[in-house]
């Protein structure tokens, strides 16, 4: 089997999640390895201080619904920083992808990269409200905006992950550009397939569970 927890980005972002529970996350992503571990913003700042350099430190931005205005997201980009996240997941504009501004989307993600500068962004553009042709749009957006990863879902939306959508980035998205499965993975095995089919990072909650649980 493959080293799976190397390519998790190890994820709490319920709204309810209570410090203890964020704890909890961070402990088994030091135990286990993983990528990351991907957390509300609010808890960035306590988790660098609490677990200074053990962890690699993931928040979100304009996350779920993407619709905040830009300046928005910048300055949630610079907070995170600020606090100790090393990786940031930001949400598209989905309103302004389906009124077909796509210079305004590739504006947005543009200035979300040069805010983040040499960190990694992810941007998820949340495939379960998009057809193929927006799918593709935006797979040629996030290369020529500069973006590290092209990510599948927020885990909030109608739907998840899905293979055919990892064949579809992989035709469509620069050679620099890097894919992130999320939302709906349950199984050590949708796992593996994932990261067989050409994603580099998977986001879940359930990797670490299922781990043991196979242990």
């Amino acid at each position: 089997m493959l080293n799976i927890m190397k390519y998790v980005d190890h994820t709490l972002l319920k709204p309810f999640a209570t410090w203890e529970d964020i704890a909890v996350l961070c402990e088994e992503a030091i135990l286990y390895q993983t990528a990351s571990v991907c957390i509300p913003p609010n808890y960035v700042k306590r988790v660098s201080s609490t677990y200074g350099g053990k962890l690699n430190i993931c928040t979100v931005v304009g996350f779920p619904l993407g619709y905040a205005v830009t300046e928005a997201k910048l300055a949630e980009c610079l907070q995170a920083f600020k606090d100790g996240a090393n990786e940031i997941d930001m949400v598209i504009n989905i309103s302004d992808l389906k009124n077909k501004d796509y210079k305004k989307v590739l504006e947005e993600i543009t200035r979300v990269k040069k805010t983040v500068g040499r960190n990694i962004l992810k941007v998820i553009i949340e495939t379960c409200y998009l057809t193929e042709e927006e799918k593709i749009e935006m797979c040629h957006i996030v290369t020529q905006a500069g973006a590290d990863y092209i990510k599948t879902s927020t885990g909030f939306g109608t739907g998840g992950a899905r293979r055919e959508d990892i064949e579809l980035f992989k035709k469509h998205i620069g050679p620099k550009v890097k894919i992130k499965a999320s939302g709906g993975i349950r199984s050590l095995q949708d796992m593996e397939n994932y990261i067989k089919a050409g994603c580099s990072r998977i986001g879940t909650s359930s990797a670490v569970k299922l781990i043991k649980e196979q242990t």
